[in-house]
């Protein structure tokens, strides 16, 4: 049977269709280069809010708005709420509907059972790295336990919790374990929470606090092991 007319058309409009190119899809859209500065502003708004907490700006037991605060530290509501969202999820203030947020606070004993599992984690960490890193490692450190020193010296509470969760931070990196470190210092952030009705330590207080890491180092350039378990171990009870 001989091709009609209309069978070679559509033959030729078929060929036509296959050899024609196919349109490129459209790029993705770019992510907006506003979300890392928003990442950014809530990240400082949380580091502000730590600081006002170790400092006791945000005193225990006292509720804070997210408006107000965002006043205060010339943001908008909505970082300030992701940041206090991340603190309640760490137990370091309580979510309060159409109300805000009220600082919890620890007690003595939430204190002393959070200083018992930092020592059962750190202290034979430290004991493990006295054991394999040469004396000179040791010095390392030395920087940042003299800036827990200078912070105390003056007072500054909130520079003193970052100097110490950072001398901590940077001895338990030297394990290598990124799980251990990480656990610390969550571990850590929480023990540095104010206490419910006990005052804010005091500038020879944090001194005291802040010689222990030199003493700490020089008991483990040393090679004084005995010395050096009971430093860390006095030093993370206060026992």
């Amino acid at each position: 049977m001989e091709p009609t007319r209309t069978d070679s058309a559509i033959s030729v409009a078929a060929t036509a269709v296959r050899a024609a190119p196919v349109p490129e899809r459209p790029p993705l859209p770019v992510r907006p280069r506003s979300l890392p500065e928003r990442h950014s502003v809530r990240a400082q708004v949380l580091a502000a809010l730590r600081d006002a907490l170790a400092s006791g700006e945000l005193a225990p037991g006292e509720t804070y708005s997210a408006p107000v605060l965002a006043e205060r530290y010339g943001v908008s509501a909505t970082p300030v709420r992701e940041a206090m969202q991340r603190l309640a999820g760490e137990g370091i203030v309580e979510t309060l509907p159409n109300r805000g947020f009220r600082v919890a606070g620890h007690s003595p004993r939430d204190l002393a059972e959070l200083a018992e599992v930092r020592a059962s984690l750190e202290v034979p960490a430290v004991l493990r790295l006295a054991r394999s890193l040469p004396p000179e490692r040791w010095e390392e450190l030395r920087p940042l336990a003299e800036a827990t020193v200078t912070a105390a010296t003056v007072g500054d509470r909130a520079a003193y919790a970052e100097a110490d969760r950072g001398f901590h931070r940077e001895l338990l990196r030297l394990t290598g374990n990124r799980h251990l470190v990480a656990v610390a210092e969550d571990l850590h952030r929480k023990a540095q929470c104010p206490v419910l009705h006990r005052p804010l330590p005091g500038t020879a207080e944090l001194l005291a606090d802040a010689l222990e890491h030199t003493a700490l180092l020089d008991a483990l350039r040393a090679g004084d092991l005995v010395t050096a378990e009971r430093l860390a171990r006095e030093h993370l009870t206060g026992l």
